[in-house]
């Protein structure tokens, strides 16, 4: 990727940024593809509606660091965790509502699932405990787990929560009157969850450099190793053919499909120049992967041709946050030195 140092990048003729002086923690949209959100370290939120993204609003959440973000069930709005213990709404007027508290517990992992005639659901991970409610903050039930949650996530149809955590995941219904949770075995210290679109399979990322996945049909083990650093972001294409992830010189692109991964290499895109790539996100419409690198670099590649596109240059420090807006027009990247920027892909 070194002649993407004098390349064009598209950030600056199609994009806004700022410099927000606190690590950017999470970028998210809200679900109507209205909002931009930013969390960072400082306990703040920047929001910035998309029709007016040269105004960014700061609205104080968390008396402390933020520690993860996800849209709200509702149309718009979001939903945060901070090392303050509480667990908090921020509505789209920019008012901030708890839904829980913790004590001095840190809310660490966030997940939310869209309503659907009126019942979304919202979940934080604090501890040990997943802790699960409605749409609207009415809590359902608390989900217990053998050792600290280290990542969270709904299926696609939220009919099921998965977490990881030490030896493994667990896999939860929902709305089961009777928990009995499914136990994903595999020893090891897990530190992030990604579930398959259409619930094929389940994968978590490792301590160990390495992602190890379940195939939920029989509970056949995948093994995916060979990453010189640890993994922290992963990402399903839309259709779940391929998955996307960090924690190497390059964007790491397994396959999913025609029996893989097992027995199959996985494409590597745009790499070149020994920067671990640190943050992946597939875009929710078409086979497209943006990833963010150590250096500040960010790219989007064409996971079929692997043509690559520079998004951003290698200036502000390590990629820390990526995400896409629900249509796939807008990306926002944070970083950890503060620099945040929102990218239009509507322009022809």
């Amino acid at each position: 990727m070194s002649e993407t140092v004098t390349a064009n990048f598209l950030i600056d003729h199609r994009g806004v940024t700022r410099e927000l002086g606190a690590f950017v923690v999470a970028a998210r949209f809200d679900r109507a593809g209205r909002t931009a959100a930013f969390a960072l370290g400082d306990g703040t939120l920047r929001l910035v509606d998309l029709a007016d993204r040269e105004t960014w609003r700061e609205v104080a959440v968390h008396d402390g660091a933020t520690l993860a973000l996800a849209p709200d069930a509702e149309a718009r709005g979001f939903v945060s965790g901070g090392d303050d213990g509480t667990f908090r709404r921020i509505a789209a007027d920019d008012t901030v509502s708890d839904i829980a508290a913790f004590g001095m517990k840190w809310v660490e992992q966030v997940a939310s699932h869209p309503s659907d005639k009126g019942h979304g659901l919202l979940a934080c991970a604090v501890g040990k405990q997943v802790h699960l409610f409605d749409g609207t903050g009415h809590k359902l039930k608390t989900l217990d787990h053998p050792s600290s949650v280290t990542g969270l996530a709904f299926d696609t149809k939220g009919k099921r929560v998965g977490a990881s955590h030490y030896n493994g995941a667990t896999l939860w219904f929902v709305a089961a009157k009777t928990d009995s949770p499914r136990r994903l075995e595999w020893k090891g210290s897990h530190t992030a969850i990604a579930i398959h679109p259409e619930g094929e399979s389940l994968v978590t990322a490792m301590q160990e450099n390495a992602l190890h996945g379940w195939r939920l049909s029989d509970g056949q083990h995948m093994r995916m190793s060979g990453y010189p650093t640890k993994t922290q972001s992963l990402s399903f294409s839309r259709t779940g053919k391929w998955l996307a992830s960090s924690g190497a010189d390059a964007m790491v692109i397994w396959p999913f499909f025609g029996g893989g991964p097992m027995g199959k290499a996985p494409l590597e895109l745009a790499g070149g120049d020994g920067v671990t790539c640190t943050q992946v996100a597939c875009h929710p419409r078409d086979e497209l992967v943006a990833g963010g690198f150590n250096d500040g670099l960010v790219v989007v590649a064409d996971i079929n041709s692997s043509r690559v596109l520079p998004i951003a240059p290698p200036e502000h420090g390590p990629v820390s946050a990526l995400a896409w807006s629900p249509d796939g027009a807008f990306m926002a990247v944070g970083t950890e030195t503060g620099y945040a920027g929102i990218l239009d892909f509507s322009k022809r």
